[in-house]
């Protein structure tokens, strides 16, 4: 593979590779900072790791992780705390990418599933398997898959008028997810007691309990979801500049749209079947990946990193920051609230 940096590119230095026919460029900027939030990733996740009822050196995480510790550090280490942690970091990515490809697709800063109905889909069809059916974990992700593809198809019909404007489905999709929170709350308050707490908990949002079989399949689905994300963030970006500039540049429009709401609605559907749904990432992290690496337009690659880098700081402080160990959806929607504040200031601000 052969590696080019040109030095001026419409005023940005971007880093381009090349393997016979297919090339990859990537923005100098966006590759530093990408860069940075992984070694704050690493630090966070070791972090995380020692810390405990049993407090552990870095050096014991270090060795349990290498295989060079057998007894009950690699216990705590590799059985009981890294399962957590990489399932914060693989749920926040795939939150992140899912809230860019949203933000990109309706050109809205605002936009997020959750907004849209797409995490309250999800979030009924798990309570569905979990109250009526009584499934398993499998049978949970394939719930909360069907049902958030339903919502989407809803949303998507509904909101089609000669063309899909993001505005007119963004409305569609708050009246949606009205509905069916109304019937979210309906299928709890219709539970037994026992099971209504448990689902209750569960939708704030929570890793606790999280194993290696849950991190495993949910791993696997969002690995192959954000590869087809990578694929489609071509014509996502041309798409950014309207749908008439896209079409100039060879784009099939409604394919790659309707592909990009798909994978999106995966993502969010995925991660709400593990951990339930865990608020405000999807709509924060695009945000600050995109001032970060200071790009025109929504890019994938920051937002993955910030999401991940947010759920396992949230996780963190949601195990013992506080008196009792609480879901991380709680701090995500402290954290992510007080940004959205800023953000509604802000745009405010600059409209005046």
């Amino acid at each position: 593979m052969n590696t080019h940096i040109p030095r001026v590119d419409f005023g940005r230095r971007v880093l381009v590779l090349r393997h016979r026919r297919i090339a990859v460029r990537l923005q100098w900027r966006s590759v530093v900072v990408c860069t940075v939030l992984a070694v704050a990733i690493a630090g966070t996740a070791v972090l995380a790791m020692m810390t405990g009822s049993y407090s552990l050196s870095p050096g014991q995480v270090l060795s349990a992780l290498t295989g060079r510790e057998t007894d009950i550090v690699h216990d705590i280490v590799v059985e009981w705390r890294l399962p957590r942690v990489t399932a914060a970091l693989v749920f926040g990515a795939a939150l992140g990418v899912s809230g860019a490809v949203f933000q990109s697709l309706l050109r809205n800063p605002l936009a997020d599933p959750g907004i849209v109905g797409f995490t309250q889909g999800s979030y009924t069809g798990a309570l569905i398997v979990i109250l009526v059916v009584n499934g398993t974990y499998v049978q949970l992700v394939g719930g909360a898959l069907l049902g958030g593809m339903a919502t989407a198809v809803a949303v998507y019909v509904l909101a089609y008028r000669r063309g899909l404007q993001g505005f007119r489905l963004i409305i569609v999709g708050i009246g949606v997810a009205a509905m069916l929170e109304s019937l979210n709350t309906w299928l709890i308050l219709k539970a037994d007691l026992d099971q209504a707490m448990s689902a209750a908990a569960w939708g704030a949002g929570s890793l606790n309990g999280v194993s290696w079989d849950q991190v495993v399949i949910g791993g696997a689905c969002i690995a192959v979801l954000l590869l087809l994300a990578g694929m489609l963030s071509r014509p996502m970006r041309q798409m950014e500049l309207g749908d008439d500039a896209a079409v100039s540049q060879g784009v099939r429009v409604s394919p790659a749209r309707l592909g990009l709401l798909l994978v999106g609605v995966a993502l969010t559907a995925t991660v709400t079947a593990a951990s339930g749904p865990i608020a405000f990432i999807s709509l924060v992290a695009p945000q600050i990946g995109r001032r970060l690496a200071r790009t025109a337009g929504i890019t994938l690659a920051p937002a993955a990193f910030v999401g991940a880098l947010m759920c396992l700081a949230s996780d963190y402080l949601a195990q013992h920051v506080a008196p009792t160990p609480l879901p991380v959806g709680i701090i995500t929607v402290v954290l992510g609230g007080g940004y959205l504040g800023y953000l509604l200031f802000t745009e405010a601000r600059r409209r005046l």
